[in-house]
């Protein structure tokens, strides 16, 4: 999120769509009290524990509705912090700091939220082979930001979207007509450098995901007694992956099982936002 490149290309439109969302023709309370350019700043203080993500998008906020104003980090993506540390002062025109305060805020304690509950739930697989996944149950128009601080959080991402990767469920798996065809007319039609990764929610679909060659198997909302069967039948022969309703309070019975990774959608539509405010704005 740092490169500056990336962000102007995946970022700024998205960004751009936000502001306008705020603010359609103009900031009625902020040219009410402000009629004139006043330079300013205001404090970016923490008032919880947690891990902050998206400093760089909060501050993009603010230079694409003034590129003379400036924000002062005093920590970086990733690093933890707790209640009443002062992250960062912002400076510049009061107009702009008023007018962009709600929607970088609306990122900056978003994107902090997925990065702390992520990493609250990373913490538990530390030790592990197994790599803690996120999935696409993600924010419209928020994706960019989301999947980023999950990575920040110490978890890693899934397929970033439907053109990313194969992935056949339950719906893919109907309209195939059953899970050994839907694997090979997947094989048949993507190319051959992207893996198959199948979902499945009885041993016996497993059992026909492996014979037809699907490089992933997805175990969803199994019990751990089916898991147990499912993963000494692939037996090394597949990669696997256990999803369905795993959150912080029962990933750690799913550690000892040897699966290679645990994903789970609660990273980004459960994670609560993390309290940050912007305060103390005044004339400089």
């Amino acid at each position: 999120m740092n490169n500056n490149i990336t962000m102007t290309l995946n970022a700024d439109e998205l960004i751009l769509q936000a502001l306008r969302e705020d603010i359609s023709s103009e900031d009625v309370s902020t040219n009410a009290v402000m009629p004139k350019a006043q330079k300013g700043e205001a404090q970016l203080i923490c008032k919880q524990d947690g891990v902050l993500a998206g400093l760089s998008v909060f501050q993009r906020v603010f230079e694409l509705l003034d590129e003379t104003v400036s924000v002062e980090f005093h920590f970086s993506d990733g690093d933890k912090v707790k209640k009443g540390d002062l992250i960062g002062t912002v400076t510049g025109d009061i107009r702009a700091v008023l007018s962009g305060e709600r929607t970088a805020l609306n990122y900056l304690q978003r994107m902090s939220g997925i990065a702390t509950y992520t990493s609250s739930i990373a913490d538990l697989l530390k030790g592990s082979k197994v790599k803690l996944l996120d999935t696409r149950k993600t924010t419209p128009n928020m994706r960019i930001f989301e999947k980023y601080s999950v990575k920040v959080g110490g978890g890693y991402n899934h397929r970033y979207n439907l053109s990313d990767g194969v992935l056949l469920k339950d719906n893919h798996i109907g309209a195939a007509g059953g899970v050994k065809e839907a694997v090979l007319m997947a094989k048949e039609y993507a190319p051959f450098v992207r893996k198959i990764e199948i979902e499945c929610e009885t041993v016996e679909m497993v059992q026909e995901a492996v014979e037809a060659g699907a490089d992933i198997i997805m175990l969803d909302n199994m019990t751990v007694e089916e898991m147990e069967k499912a993963i000494a039948y692939v037996d090394g022969r597949a990669e696997i992956e256990c999803s369905g309703n795993v959150t912080k309070e029962n990933i750690e019975r799913y550690i000892s099982l040897g699966v290679d990774y645990i994903s789970s959608g609660a990273l980004t539509h459960s994670a609560p936002i993390m309290d940050i405010s912007l305060k103390n704005l005044h004339a400089v």
